[in-house]
């Protein structure tokens, strides 16, 4: 038998403060067996930095990555069905992100583990023609402390000041700092 998702719901408030954006979100995050309390969370923290303000361009969704080869963490098509945005979670290997950058506007991609250096220091020559190719490097002792927020239901509050965020659940909170390795130097 097949081990099915967990379920887990994410009440996040997010305060942009160098750029006065606020939003809330109400996620429902389907987690694959295999797939880490430490990774969820930085799929939460891409998608609640990369939703868009209104849904003029569509929505952003989280993909079936785990699931199907051919889809991303999540991914933001407009009204007409024109992917805008390919979001990557983890260390996609070259072919994928050219396919990814062939295929959408913009591609972002959050990695989070300490091979990140090697990884982009592997991948990083084949791609640097790629101008709306984004990658970001969250350091790995941040990201496992933001993985150990992970409960079924949350209550997070998310600030971004500064190039650099604040994620509390409760009385818990983590500083996370991530590093632009290639594209745009602003969160």
């Amino acid at each position: 038998m097949a081990l099915k998702a967990i379920i887990h719901k994410a009440s996040v408030q997010f305060s942009d403060l160098d750029r006065n954006l606020y939003s809330d979100h109400n996620l429902t995050i389907a987690r694959h067996p295999s797939e880490t309390d430490e990774r969820m969370m930085i799929r939460i923290l891409a998608y609640v930095l990369n939703a868009p303000s209104n849904n003029d361009l569509g929505t952003l969704e989280f993909g079936k990555d785990m699931w199907e080869p051919d889809e991303p963490a999540m991914w933001q098509k407009d009204l007409t069905g024109l992917l805008m945005h390919w979001i990557e979670v983890g260390q996609p290997d070259e072919k994928r992100l050219s396919r990814a950058c062939g295929r959408a506007k913009r591609v972002s991609v959050y990695s989070f583990n300490s091979a990140t250096p090697t990884w982009w220091g592997g991948v990083a020559g084949k791609l640097t023609r790629m101008n709306h190719l984004f990658v970001w490097q969250i350091p790995a002792e941040q990201s496992q402390q933001l993985g150990a927020l992970a409960q079924r239901s949350m209550n997070l509050q998310i600030t971004l000041q500064d190039s650099a965020l604040w994620v509390g659940e409760g009385d818990r909170s983590v500083e996370i700092t991530p590093t632009c390795l290639f594209g745009g130097a602003s969160l």
